[in-house]
């Protein structure tokens, strides 16, 4: 997973696949977020356009730390 904020745009991807990976449908979530899915319908990734509206004004994630065995 690779996450990227750019603060000019106001614009945040979360990323679930390889960037690389083009894009075959976009689903909207609600307004400024949108789903992106793979030829195969695997979720690939997340945009959010005018995130500081949409999430706050303060950017920030908590991911869970993962045990590794």
């Amino acid at each position: 997973m690779k996450i990227e904020y750019d603060p000019e745009r106001d614009l945040l991807y979360i990323y679930f696949a390889d960037p690389q990976t083009k894009s075959a449908e976009t689903a909207t979530i609600k307004p400024g977020v949108y789903a992106d899915f793979d030829k195969d319908g695997k979720l690939i990734g997340i945009e959010v356009i005018d995130a500081k509206e949409i999430l706050g004004t303060k950017i920030e994630f908590e991911l869970p730390q993962l045990s590794v065995a």
